[in-house]
């Protein structure tokens, strides 16, 4: 059963309940640290559900026993935590260059936007990284996090999110829409999916993707693609070994990171 005092627990920010931009930031960051984003939560092979999912039971397995998931899983969960403190709280859609490459389609990742004391704030703990730590201004200004620059670029019909690291170019973590979502409008990556695992040519390999946020930066796993952001410096290495692939998997899941 959703409980917002065990949610609040189980990120680190018991009592933290004001509706307000220092809490915001706050809880974003420590469910970053806390929760990893992981594709092995969910066996997609046990059936596909992103519009009707049992709210209660994602709780119990996301957040309560610190599974983690995938964007549609933890930022839906912030998404009702965030309701029922009080935040104007809308859903979002966006597309990771990725994410489009593989389903063509506007809402393969799912977050979030607050409005609040007349500013819209984009909210995301459900993006591996690296990308925003904390909730990012909608502005045209260029904004700082721990090393690492962020700004929109409005391209007509979108917004391009972009980082840029200490020492590396401005790239797109991904584009969006500040339209709000509905959870019907993630039928359409329900299908997609469904049509991916139903291809009889589909590698049955299992996707490795997680990630989790530290103090000061971000790790991500893709396949054997380990990456570090610590102050806005990242670092990338192709782990082979068997055993150190399945230790820092092991860490950023839900052992120490630094």
């Amino acid at each position: 059963m959703f409980d917002v005092n065990r949610y609040l627990q189980r990120i680190g920010c018991d009592g933290e309940t004001g509706v307000d931009i220092a809490t915001l930031r706050k809880l974003h960051k420590s469910h970053l640290m806390a929760l990893p984003y992981n594709s092995f939560a969910y066996d997609l092979s046990d059936g596909i559900d992103i519009v009707d999912l049992d709210e209660d039971a994602m709780f119990e397995k996301t957040i309560i026993d610190g599974q983690g998931g995938a964007c549609y899983h933890l930022n839906r969960m912030f998404f009702r935590l965030l309701r029922e403190l009080g935040y104007d709280v809308t859903l979002i859609a966006g597309s990771t260059a990725l994410g489009w490459d593989t389903f063509g389609i506007g809402v393969e990742h799912m977050f979030n936007r607050v409005s609040l004391d007349g500013d819209e704030w984009l909210v995301d703990v459900g993006y591996p990284g690296p990308s925003y730590m904390e909730p990012l201004l909608v502005t045209d200004a260029v904004q700082a996090q721990y090393g690492s620059q962020f700004r929109l670029v409005d391209q007509g019909s979108e917004i391009a999110l972009q980082r840029r690291g200490a020492v590396t170019r401005w790239s797109v973590v991904y584009t969006f829409t500040l339209k709000s979502r509905e959870w019907d409008d993630w039928k359409e990556l329900e299908d997609s999916f469904r049509g991916i695992l139903s291809d009889p040519e589909k590698h049955d390999d299992k996707e490795v993707l997680c990630g989790r946020t530290f103090e000061n930066g971000q790790v991500v796993m893709k396949q054997r693609r380990y990456l570090t952001v610590r102050d806005g410096r990242e670092q990338v290495r192709t782990i082979m070994d068997d055993d150190e692939h399945r230790t820092l998997i092991a860490n950023i899941l839900s052992g120490p990171l630094s």
